[in-house]
């Protein structure tokens, strides 16, 4: 029995041995050609890298563009409308720029993405809506005006009895009115403009408010209504402050 096991275990040997000779052999005689195929492939993808990188920069201010127009938001859509190049090349674009500066993604419609990159005017904007604007406290109403509002007493009833002398009736003093604090146009305009949160408390509402109104086509005579003075405002996307509509 014990020579059986030694003689099937030496073929089971040269079973193994006999492919790993093969294989030895074919790589001693092919090894340069394998080296070179190594090489080329590294040197391609090498090659592949420059032109992604080359083709990248050109792309950069077509990218910086659209943030500053959609406030942050993109979509490979976009980036490939406005560019004229495939899909799949702008989508690997914006991944690349979410990973590098760590945009947020935002679920669009039919499955689609929006890339969301946060700029420093986008937070700035953020952290102004966050603020409430202080209401203005209405003054307490006198004794005075709230005996006027009072109603008159009943009449009381009149007694056959002679008429006595008739006093002189006192005057009552004249109501109080209560004029509203304007704020001074002309103190506010120092530099011919308004910030968001200025706007807000002449307009006594919250800046997320005149966040979200501001691109509307009513925005100005919604202004109108608010101010003041009835002075309409207009927003401008370039310097991002509001600017008073002169009257015709």
């Amino acid at each position: 029995m014990s020579e059986k096991t030694l003689e099937s275990g030496g073929k089971a040997f040269l079973v193994l041995l006999l492919p790993i000779s093969f294989l030895v052999i074919f790589l001693v005689s092919t090894w340069r050609f394998l080296l070179a195929l190594i090489v080329l492939a590294i040197g391609f993808k090498i090659f592949q890298e420059y032109q992604w990188q080359q083709w990248c920069q050109r792309v950069n201010p077509i990218f910086n563009q659209l943030i500053r127009e959609n406030q942050g938001k993109i979509t490979p859509m976009d980036l490939a409308i406005r560019g004229n190049f495939p899909g799949p090349s702008a989508k690997r674009y914006l991944d690349g720029k979410a990973s590098e500066f760590g945009a947020s993604l935002l679920p669009a419609g039919e499955g689609g993405e929006v890339y969301y990159f946060i700029t420093g005017s986008i937070l700035g904007n953020i952290l102004e809506s966050s603020e409430p604007v202080k209401q203005l406290a209405s003054p307490p109403l006198t004794t005075e005006a709230r005996s006027l509002l009072a109603p008159p007493p009943p009449p009381e009833p009149v007694l056959a009895e002679p008429e006595p002398e008739t006093e002189p009736e006192a005057e009552l003093p004249p109501p109080v009115t209560h004029h509203e604090v304007k704020p001074n146009l002309e103190r506010q305009l120092i530099f011919g403009s308004l910030i968001q949160s200025e706007l807000a408390k002449r307009l006594n509402v919250y800046s997320s408010t005149v966040y979200k109104r501001r691109n509307d086509p009513d925005f100005p005579e919604w202004t109108r209504n608010r101010d003041p003075d009835g002075v309409a405002w207009t927003f401008s996307e370039r310097t991002k402050e509001f600017f008073p509509l002169e009257e015709n």
